[in-house]
């Protein structure tokens, strides 16, 4: 039997994931909501999971732990878009390494730029998310 077979075999439930890891049942299960992680079920749709999941895990409560949000999680986890891929924007780099480059100045002014002004189509409107940014502006 090869480790990649190994590896991914369902063995863990869900009380020996968390002792492995001391994440609690309610983590493990917002991140399989997200989609960071999908173990299999057993006939009683229990819970099982693989070495491969515990690793994953493990790696999500790394980021986590250094600040990184859910969304910036799923950056760096999961695979990359096809369309960014036929933009020629690499997010992941080092061969198989998992770290994210992280965006310019530029970049990041007009992704804001776009999502302020692009949620509503208009300009003059005012989108949710401008209320949740004034706070970071001095007047």
């Amino acid at each position: 039997m090869s480790d990649l077979i190994r590896k991914n075999m369902a063995l863990f439930p869900m009380s020996i994931v968390m002792n492995l890891t001391n994440l609690t049942a309610r983590q493990i299960r917002y991140y399989e909501q997200h989609e960071l992680v999908c173990p299999s079920r057993s006939e009683g749709n229990k819970r099982l999971f693989s070495f491969n999941d515990v690793t994953r895990l493990l790696q999500i409560k790394d980021l986590i732990e250094k600040g990184v949000n859910i969304a910036g999680v799923k950056q760096v986890l999961l695979p990359v878009s096809k369309a960014q891929t036929a933009r020629n924007e690499p997010l992941l780099a080092d061969n198989d390494k998992v770290t994210a480059k992280a965006p310019t100045d530029l970049q990041i002014h007009k992704m804001l730029k776009a999502r302020l002004v692009g949620e509503t189509g208009r300009r003059g409107e005012v989108s949710l998310i401008q209320g949740d940014l004034a706070r970071f502006f001095r007047k």
